[in-house]
């Protein structure tokens, strides 16, 4: 079932004739025109607001020599500037 709510939007008249003669142009009317619009300007900006994690893995070759098979206290530290 499909509903229907009637609203009033206020714009401006020059966008309001430009509007009215694209859907004369095209066949259509101008409430297909804007609920058109409208639709497609959603579905953007929801498309916009998905957040995607940014690949940040590197190619390297693995940890440096000083850290391998280190404890993690020990590269705490060293990432804190404090010696073992």
């Amino acid at each position: 079932m499909v509903s229907h709510m009637k609203t009033t939007v206020n714009l401006p008249d020059e966008l309001l004739r430009e509007a009215q003669n694209l859907a004369r142009r095209e066949g259509t009317t101008l409430r297909n025109l804007i609920e058109n619009g409208l639709r497609t300007v959603v579905q953007q900006r929801a498309d916009e607001s998905r957040f995607t994690l940014e690949d940040a893995s590197v190619d390297g070759r693995g940890l440096q020599p000083e850290f391998r098979g280190a404890g993690w206290e020990h590269i705490r530290d060293a990432i804190h500037g404090r010696s073992a």
